[in-house]
Formats: C-alpha cells, structure tokens, sequence
C-alpha cells in the first residue's frame, strides 16, 4: 500500500540519513526501483514528473501499475508515489489519480502567489493523508523544457513556506537538474544551514542528485536534507548498458531482440545504482 512521505522523511530528517526519490519512466525503472528499496530494506519514493506521467498514459495509469506491482512483488517497505515539479492542475490530477504525495513547484510564481497556491493544497493533501512538497527558488538546469541557472532560495522566504503546513520542502542552493557543468561551483552549504535554522525540523529536499560529489550529498544531509532526487544518472546508466548490449551484436543472437532480453542490461544497471544511491544516503535497512 502506497504512503505519504511525511513519516519516512521526519525518521531520515531525525537520523541522519536521506530517503532518495528515484524518477519513473516506465514498468521497467518502477519495478528495478521498488526491487531493490525491498532488497535493501530501505524506504523509497518514485517520482513521476509531468512529462512522465503523460509518457506512461496519465497519472492513473501510474497509479495502477504502481498498485499492482506492490502486490505482485510483495513490497513490504515504505513506498511514496510522488508528482515531482508539478503545476498546481497537476497537483489536483495527482490527488484524483491516488498519488501518495505530489510537489508543487510555485517557485516560479511571485512568492505571495506561490503562498497563495500552497496554501489550498495544504488543505487538500490533509484531507487525502498525502504529504506535500514545496519549493523556493528555482532549481538549475533543464527539466521538461524549463531551463534555470541554479539560484539560491531566500532563506525568509523558505520559512514564510515552511509555515503553511506543507510537510517538506524544497530550496534552490545552487544545485541544478541535469550534468553539472565543469565550471559549477559547488553547493553553498551557508544558504543551506540558513535554512535549515530558520526551518527547524521540516525534511529538506535536494534536486538534482546526478553529479553532485559525495561528500557534498553527505554534508548535505548533515545539514538536514532529507530526500534527494535522481533521475539523470539512473537514465546514463541505462543508455550505456543498453548500448553495450547492441554494440556487442547480442540482439542480433538467438531471440536477444525480445525486449525483456534486450533491456535486461539496462534494468541490472539501474538497480545496481539506485542500490549505490541508497547506501550513500544511508537509507538501507531505515524500513
């Protein structure tokens, strides 16, 4: 049965360990993902961004093959299905859909609109036992079509959200979607501990975890970050076993062009990295 975040984040947050939000893209990505939080014992949270959702036939359709595999598959850890950068019309399609959580992404608007609109969802996600997400300053890099540079969130404004009753949130601190440039300079670990002053026990979320070195993500977590997402590298990892696959001719051997043999490299690949990302945040065995 899916849940809300709130409760595996407000642990992770407690001790010290993040909760990794692992990006679907179809049956093949849900089912390495959910395998593996099961062989880790760790609690997961599969996003589906917009995009997304609409690549695997609408949110519905998410849901009910999200369902189906955490009965098929005997999934006993904590699992969130989770709108990632969601417009505030997606947000209530989620709510319908039976989603466990979603993210709006207000960080867009003027910040009194951003309050605004958070402020209806609050109530929403409370009658649905759904957690929400929200965001302050906007992330870097390309997420469906959106391109941003990285700002850094204002840590009054972080606050003046935290205060809606959103359950956790999510603050620019120079981290962007996508491969990190060679000239980035890094995360700024000062906006962060503002942040997390001014915020107090909320879950803190850091976007766009490919690339980042790991001693940041671990300092990051330090200082209170909670979730983090990945999607990227999970995506790298998949084109690059695939390719092996092909350039090696083992399609064209035997029955080696049935999809479930052709993408099986793909799917070991992306277990073995969210496998990798679990222990780096410290969630395995956290169920």
């Amino acid at each position: 049965m899916l849940v809300s975040a709130t409760e595996m984040l407000k642990k992770a947050k407690a001790g010290h360990y993040a909760v990794g939000q692992f990006n679907i893209n179809n049956l093949e990505w849900t089912k390495c993902i959910l395998q593996t939080a099961q062989e880790c014992n760790s609690p997961v949270i599969l996003g589906v961004s917009e995009g997304a959702g609409k690549y695997m036939c609408g949110y519905k359709t998410v849901v009910g093959m999200v369902n189906g595999m955490l009965e098929e598959l005997n999934i006993t850890v904590p699992v969130a299905l989770h709108l990632d950068h969601g417009s505030y019309e997606a947000c209530l399609k989620c709510v319908d859909a039976g989603f466990s959580s979603i993210m709006f992404d207000g960080s867009h608007y003027p910040i009194e609109e951003n309050v605004e609109k958070t402020k209806e969802l609050v109530k929403i996600v409370a009658e649905n036992n759904m957690s929400l997400e929200a965001e302050v300053g906007s992330i870097g890099g390309e997420e469906d079509g959106v391109v941003g540079m990285g700002e850094c969130a204002d840590p009054a404004e972080c606050k003046m959200i935290a205060d809606l009753g959103i359950d956790f949130l999510a603050a620019g601190i120079g981290n962007i979607h996508g491969k990190y440039p060679e000239n980035w300079p890094g995360l700024r670990f000062d906006v962060l501990d503002a942040i997390q002053q001014k915020t107090g026990d909320m879950p803190l979320v850091l976007h766009g975890g490919t690339g980042i070195p790991d001693d940041m993500i671990k300092k990051a977590i330090d200082l209170g970050v909670a979730k983090i997402n990945v999607n990227t590298e999970c995506q790298l990892v998949f084109a690059d076993a695939t390719r092996g696959y092909i350039e090696a001719g083992k399609d064209q051997q035997g029955k080696g062009f049935d999809p479930r043999k052709l993408l099986a490299p793909g799917c070991e690949a992306i277990k073995a990295k969210v496998k990798e990302k679990m222990e780096l945040f410290g969630s395995v065995g956290k169920a």
